[in-house]
């Protein structure tokens, strides 16, 4: 176990390293608050509520862009997937290594310039392929998100506190999706796809100077007693053989996989799924999911975080035992939503299925964390995220695609039906793989922490 140093907050402020200093940043000359620590928390919070928007607001917007630009299913499927993901993720690990390197705030800072402009240009295309292009935008600057920001916050918040504060971080992934839903079928309803994309495009420009401005640059390390700036900084090489080394981090970041692959595939389609066969409309579908969404998964995810916080003070695997669990009971559920011919079944199943399903997120950002030492923190996050979105979003949405365009001869309208109960079905996969990552979780933790020990 952690000794009771490892376990609490550094209380007073270490000075930066010179490398740190030299790309720019700056110590503060007085101890990081709590108040000021859940500003930070809470600003990352927003941007990633931004991140989703702008990435899954096109989910909405399906029905309308694919009439317009006059392409398949299979075309949508690549537009969701394979058009964002591929730079998304290629470009991740890359920035990752700069913002480990550097400012972390001024990576954030510039990354979501680069997405919402490029968001905004998705209103003024004129071709399913100029539309592709705005995505391939849209996925590098998002690259330069949550990397930097899950470093930045596993500095602010100590081991024991870091769950919960990576879960409410995490729950911008949730409100941002019912916001694109709300929002996106709001304005897409009344005023068009394009407007969707102007509007959100520009609201994130003043984000963007927040975050540079008023987010100090922490020292690595400075929740971690006694490490705080004193770590050297580890080489690409060195980073990637100590995870592919670490039996833990590949289980949590394969299990993640699975779990992305079916909860990409069914948010992506999931409104389209309500069109097709219950036959709501845009603004009726937004609303419904929008809030369920935002509701479930915001609360989900907190829980998650908190319970993982509290059951992991007695056992350390429960870290990974609460997802495997949870995603487990999810399974029912997701099978219920899409099989019930009563919409209002449907819906209610929908509920439980997400609450359960969005729970994994703050313990597993906390482990990803905690199994590195600081320096590779960027990095690592960036290593499970360029994994985790090559399946999830890369093959999720684009199987879904195209699943309904080969099962629409025998099944019409309702062939996104068994697509979406396969893809939901094959997350359930996830449990068993959290559940494996125990076996070997509390060693690799002490691994870590050892590491943080003989460096400091």
């Amino acid at each position: 176990m952690p000794s009771p140093s490892r376990r609490n907050a550094v209380s007073s402020w270490q000075e930066v390293d010179p490398q740190m200093s030299s790309a720019g940043q700056s110590a503060q000359g007085a101890p990081v608050s709590n108040r000021y620590s859940s500003y930070v928390l809470g600003l990352l919070f927003v941007v990633y509520v931004f991140n989703f928007i702008d990435r899954q607001v096109l989910s909405i917007l399906l029905p309308s862009i694919k009439e317009e630009m006059e392409v398949s299913d299979t075309y949508m499927g690549f537009l969701t997937g394979p058009a964002f993901v591929l730079f998304y993720t290629f470009a991740g690990i890359p920035i990752a290594r700069f913002a480990d390197r550097t400012s972390r705030r001024s990576v954030i800072a510039l990354g979501l310039v680069v997405w919402t402009a490029m968001t905004a240009a998705s209103g003024l295309v004129r071709s399913f392929w100029q539309l592709a292009a705005a995505r391939v935008g849209v996925g590098i600057g998002e690259a330069a998100g949550s990397p930097p920001a899950h470093s930045l916050l596993a500095d602010y918040f100590p081991p024991e506190r870091r769950a919960t504060a990576l879960s409410i971080y995490g729950a911008g992934v949730y409100l941002g999706v019912a916001a694109a839903y709300l929002g996106g079928g709001y304005i897409g309803h009344h005023f068009g796809w394009r407007t969707v994309y102007l509007v959100i495009g520009l609201a994130g420009f003043p984000l963007a100077a927040l975050v540079r401005f008023t987010i100090r640059e922490l020292p690595r390390g400075y929740s971690d007693a006694g490490a705080a700036g004193r770590e050297e900084a580890v080489s690409l090489g060195q980073a990637l053989r100590a995870l592919a080394s670490n039996r833990s981090f590949i289980l949590v970041m394969l299990a993640t996989s699975v779990m992305s692959l079916s909860g990409y595939g069914v948010l992506t389609w999931g409104a389209t799924f309500l069109m097709r066969v219950h036959d709501m409309g845009m603004v009726e579908v937004g609303v419904w999911l929008g809030l369920a969404i935002g509701i479930t998964g915001g609360l989900g995810a907190y829980l998650g975080g908190r319970w993982a916080d509290a059951m992991g003070r007695r056992d350390r695997r429960w870290y990974v035992w609460l997802p495997a669990l949870e995603l487990a009971l999810a399974v029912p559920f997701v099978a219920g939503f899409v099989l019930l011919e009563s919409r209002i079944g449907a819906l209610l199943c929908f509920v439980p299925f997400h609450l359960l399903a969005s729970m994994y997120l703050g313990p597993m950002l906390s482990t990803i964390q905690n199994l590195v030492v600081p320096r590779m923190r960027a990095t690592a996050s960036a290593v499970n995220l360029f994994v985790v979105n090559l399946v999830g979003l890369g093959v999720g949405p684009l199987l879904m695609g195209f699943l309904n365009d080969r099962l629409a001869a025998d099944y019409g309208q309702e062939a996104i039906r068994w697509s979406m109960l396969f893809v939901g079905i094959v997350g359930g996969g996830s449990s068993f793989l959290f559940y494996a990552a125990g076996r070997n979780l509390r060693e690799d933790l002490d691994a870590a922490l050892r590491a943080v020990d003989q460096d400091s």
